[in-house]
Order: C-alpha cells, then sequence, then structure tokens
C-alpha cells in the first residue's frame, strides 16, 4: 500500500491532523512531503541549535492553509516558493497561510529558518527526540520526537529523501542517516553533509553528535560504526558476528535495503538501542565483552528491512515492524549455532500465556503501542505461520514482502491477502486467532 493511497493521509487544511487514530496530532492532512533539505548549525556547551528546513511537497488538495510538527523551537523567517507567508505557532503546530491558496496536486517548497534550544517531547512514554548526553548530542524520535530538532510532517506514512548538513565544534564526530557525501572543516567548527535516497519517514531520521573513534568492519565495507575509544575491544568482540548476521538476512529477507549500515555506540547506558534508517543506536550497557546483547545486535539489523524500508502505514500495524525484528533474534540463534526458534518460540509463549490476554496483536492500542506482548505475539505469530506454510512458502513470502513493498509502506491486510496466496492452506483462521482475538492461541504442530 503507498503512502499516496494510505487513508491516514487525508485531512483537513490547517486542520493540524494526520487522520491516524492513535496519534492523529502527529502529521498533517493536505500534502504528502518529497524532500526534506535541512541545515543545522549546534553548539554543543549552550545546547543552542539554529536551523534551516527546505520541504518539498506536493498539495493531496485545495490549501488556503497547511501546518507542520514543531515542538519548543521558534519559527523566524517562512515562506513558500520563495515568498515571505504569514505563520503562527499553535501548541506543537506550525501553521503556514500561502499568499495565494495552492491548487490540488501542486508542487510547492516552504522554508523555515527556526532557532532555539532543543529539547525531547513529552509524551505518555517518556521524553522523545533530541535529548543530551554528558557530551553530546542523542536523537531518538520513534514515535513523535522528530518536531523537536526540525520542522515535518510526522507520520511514519509520509515518506521522503532527505538532504542533512550539521556543523558542529570540531572536536566532535556528526552521524546522521544517510550517507556522508562532504566534510569540510573551517576554524573551530566543521560541517558533516548527509545524502539519505530512500523514502524515509521523519521518526527514523537521526542525528548522533559525540567524541567518538571510527569502527569498520574489514569484510563488509558498506558496515561502519563510531564507540567510545576505550571500548573498541568489546565492540570487536560483540559486533564481530555482525557481517555473518547481513549474510544470513540476506539471504532469508533479500538484499539489503540501503547503501550502508552503521551502529553508533553512545557514551551512556540505554534501556533499548533506538532504530534508524540505516544507523542503530546502542548504549554502553549493551557492549560486556561477552556478545550478551547480541539478539539486540540482530533486532536492530532485522528493523532496516522490517520498518524502515517497509514502513507501517498506521501505527496500529506496528507488530509488523516489531513481530518480524523479534522473530529474526531466533532466526539469527537457530543459525549461529544457538537455540533453535522452536525454543524461543515456546519459552515465548509461555510468557505471554502468564500475562492478561486482553491485547489485539492487529490493534494494540495507543497505550500498548510498545508493550512486550506486540514483540513476543508478533514473533509468535511468525512462527505459527512458519508452521502451517512449511520453510520453503514461509521465506518465499517473506522475500515477496520486502521486495514487494520496498521503501514503502505496509499494512496487516496487504501481509495477511500476501501470504494467502503463497499457499494452499486456508489461513483465515490462524490469522484470525493471532491477529485479532485477544485470547493467546496454541502453537500448531
Amino acid at each position: 500500500m503507498s503512502a499516496k493511497a494510505d487513508p491516514a493521509r487525508a485531512g483537513q487544511p490547517g486542520a493540524g491532523t494526520s487522520g491516524d487514530p492513535y496519534l492523529p496530532e502527529n502529521g498533517n492532512g493536505g500534502y504528502r512531503t518529497l524532500h526534506y533539505d535541512i541545515d543545522l548549525n549546534y553548539r554543543v556547551g549552550p545546547g543552542r541549535l539554529d536551523g534551516r528546513a527546505r520541504i518539498t511537497a506536493v498539495a493531496t488538495q485545495a490549501l488556503s492553509r497547511f501546518s507542520v510538527d514543531l515542538s519548543g523551537l521558534r519559527a523566524g523567517k517562512v515562506t513558500v516558493d520563495g515568498k515571505a507567508v504569514r505563520h503562527a505557532q499553535r501548541g506543537r503546530k506550525l501553521v503556514i497561510t500561502p499568499q495565494r491558496p495552492l491548487a490540488d496536486g501542486a508542487r510547492f517548497t516552504v522554508d523555515i529558518r527556526y532557532t532555539g534550544s532543543p529539547a525531547p517531547v513529552p509524551s505518555r512514554w517518556g521524553e522523545i527526540g533530541w535529548d543530551y548526553l554528558d557530551d553530546g548530542v542523542i536523537v531518538a524520535s520513534q514515535p513523535v520526537g522528530a518536531p523537536s530538532w526540525f520542522p515535518c510532517n510526522d507520520h511514519p506514512s509520509d515518506k521522503a529523501t532527505y538532504r542533512i548538513s550539521v556543523t558542529t565544534a570540531t572536536p566532535y564526530q556528526v552521524i546522521a542517516t544517510g550517507v556522508l557525501e562532504a566534510k569540510q572543516s573551517a576554524a573551530s567548527t566543521t560541517t558533516w553533509q548527509f545524502r539519505l535516497s530512500q523514502p524515509t519517514p521523519t521518526y527514523l531520521v537521526s542525528v548522533q553528535i559525540g567524541r567518538y573513534a571510527e569502527y569498520s568492519f574489514a569484510t563488509v565495507p558498506m558496515m561502519h560504526a563510531a564507540i567510545p575509544a576505550r571500548l573498541a575491544g568489546r565492540f570487536a568482540h560483540d559486533f564481530g558476528r555482525q557481517p555473518q548476521m547481513l549474510v544470513e538476512f540476506e539471504r532469508m529477507f533479500g538484499p539489503y535495503p540501503f547503501e550502508q549500515y552503521g551502529v553508533v555506540v553512545v557514551d551512556a547506558e540505554l534501556d533499548a538501542p533506538i532504530e534508524a534508517q540505516s544507523v542503530s543506536v546502542f548504549g554502553t550497557n549493551h557492549l560486556d565483552g561477552k556478545r550478551g546483547s547480541e539478539r539486540l545486535v540482530a533486532h536492530e539489523l532485522a528493523h532496516q528491512w522490517f520498518g524502515n524500508s517497509l514502513t507501517v502505514a498506521q501505527w496500529r500495524h506496528i507488530w509488523l515492524n516489531e513481530g518480524f525484528a523479534n522473530y529474526a533474534e531466533w532466526l539469527w540463534s537457530e543459525v549461529s549455532g544457538g537455540e533453535p526458534a522452536e525454543a524461543h518460540a515456546h519459552r515465548a509463549w509461555q510468557r505471554v500465556a502468564a500475562m492478561p490476554q486482553d491485547l489485539k496483536l492487529s490493534d494494540p492500542g495507543v497505550r500498548r503501542l510498545f508493550d512486550d506482548r506486540v514483540y513476543l505475539r508478533g514473533a509468535l505469530t511468525l512462527h505459527a505461520l512458519r508452521r502451517r506454510m512449511g520453510e520453503t512458502a514461509f521465506f518465499a513470502l517473506v522475500k515477496v514482502w520486502t521486495s514487494a513493498n520496498r521503501h514503502g509502506s505496509v499494512t496487516t491486510d496487504g501481509f495477511v491477502t500476501l501470504a494467502q496466496r503463497h499457499t494452499p492452506w486456508p489461513l483465515d483462521e490462524l490469522f484470525t486467532a493471532w491477529l485479532h482475538n485477544p485470547a493467546l492461541p496454541r502453537l500448531p504442530h
């Protein structure tokens, strides 16, 4: 399902709503974003950000006004197609009124200059977005944090390309989503310029700033890392099997969907790794020299297919992201000499069975967007499907799923329909039990 066809993109001019049943106030109706061109100048000490965003978009209806998401930062000059326009900030929305209404189908460019001290966005899941390390910056935007550092249309189905330029003090390294195209130093600052050519939702765009050492994987040139220098030994061991992991995932899921893959280990402990397009962010607590967090290494790499290349059209379909990434942990265990997926599935089933039986996987509700049961029951659903379909048909389905929807938006119905095309066995009963009924089914034999 394409973002253009997704009903979540519908909305009224200036209404400031995406139409998403879970997070309607994030994202905006009336247009579709094509490209973001972002220039940031950031001073680490005072935490001051001066930014400029040029947003290219297409109106999906006639627009007398429209809005973008922007939180905690103050917009200065705003133009539409080069002409200064009236604008007003209302809560986390920047409402823009063009000099003349935009026609349905019109392509337009918004230029926004903004400034302030960025801060994470308060949410029911904690503070999310641009945040501070002891000596640097960490950005974790899922699901509502992107407006903490750039004006945007903050909905997962609104996927665009990006150019991101970051200027900061020279001792710091900048890692952002995309390919580093240029790096230029002048006086005491360095400017880093990145290009992200694949359509990407705002929550998966990231900037990390810190004093890092570079690490390269000799066997896989497209893999790179930025880590605290003192942790190089542990990183080399704990992430040493990541190239092999990539080979196995490409065999099971199809070709890796991006030009490169980066890992950042920030100099802080994190509750969980952070997913971003072509980059994953870990904490020092994920390095123990014993590969104790290798399942998380697998989980985040798998997200590059499931969540990043294939992005949910609405948040209620999140099991398609987390279920596949969680199942990838079990698949990696299976092919790398650990426990088979069957053993992981039985253990997960016991764990979920001990939890309340009140979650509908296909529509868990906004409160339970990141509930453990979304992850575990999502993986169990895929394991049950694998059992029912058989090895050959199941992995053929997965490869078609990733190739047919590459860099697009996906839904639960789309997956169910495609799965049925790959087997003569009826799947209605299985999917009803696992996706739509709260009670946990038994694993099929």
